[in-house]
């Protein structure tokens, strides 16, 4: 409800409301918001109040507007935190979101010099290049190119990706036990068909993220991926 003789400016009460309709789930994601004119009806305010709250809504990304079509509420940005492993497929789960991925191309390829100096190997060794698009909801966040030895995980086959996470398919299938992994993050601008396959567009800011991830002192995989710049956040606790 929008109080007149509250201390909060006006424009915030309606905020508040619309924030508290969207985290509570009774407005969903790409939920069409109603008109300016209708909001003005229904919470007696000006159409200046309405408009600042929008545009402060639009600038916190809670809502996004489409030309001559309306306001409607923002996919959820997910903010991954850098203090422990993670894993897609279960960062996508804590939030409801329903993970897939689908494997675009799957192949074995020698170990060039400049892997073999990421992965601790000897030019020539085989390695599985798995490129795959990955999905929550059905919509594209991230186009992932992995490298992984083919000495450690003989057989691995590509049906096998798309039915299961990569990760599970380590430890169920090879007893592989991860250790540690770095990441190192660094701001991109996605090729054409990076960005098609992600649907966005190619100018569209997005994150290159690099992962190595270890069994005890060996490298077992190396990622690249290009995350949606608009989907994700990052943060990590400093002490």
């Amino acid at each position: 409800m929008i109080e007149k003789d509250n201390r909060l400016p006006l424009y915030y009460q309606l905020m508040d409301s619309i924030i508290e309709k969207i985290e509570s789930g009774n407005l969903k994601e790409h939920d069409k918001l109603p008109s300016e004119r209708e909001l003005c009806e229904m919470h007696n305010v000006s159409r200046t109040t309405v408009r600042q709250a929008m545009q402060e809504l639009e600038k916190e990304q809670f809502i996004y507007k489409q030309h001559g079509k309306g306001t409607f509420v923002s996919p959820k940005v997910i903010n991954q935190s850098l203090v422990t492993f993670y894993s897609f497929t279960e960062e996508m789960k804590k939030i409801n979101k329903i993970p897939t991925s689908k494997v675009l191309a799957f192949e074995k390829v020698d170990v060039d010099s400049k892997l073999a100096k990421t992965m601790e190997m000897i030019e020539g060794d085989l390695l599985y290049k798995i490129t795959r698009l990955r999905f929550a909801d059905d919509e594209p966040m991230m186009y992932e190119i992995s490298y992984i030895p083919v000495q450690r995980f003989p057989d691995l086959k590509e049906d096998d990706l798309q039915k299961l996470p990569m990760y599970h398919l380590f430890r169920e299938n090879y007893n592989v036990v991860i250790t540690k992994a770095n990441e190192r993050f660094k701001a991109m601008m996605p090729t054409y068909e990076e960005a098609k396959r992600l649907n966005i567009q190619q100018g569209e800011p997005s994150l290159l993220i690099e992962r190595i991830t270890y069994e005890d002192s060996s490298v077992i995989e190396y990622t690249v991926s290009i995350a949606r710049g608009d989907k994700f956040t990052y943060s990590v606790e400093l002490k």
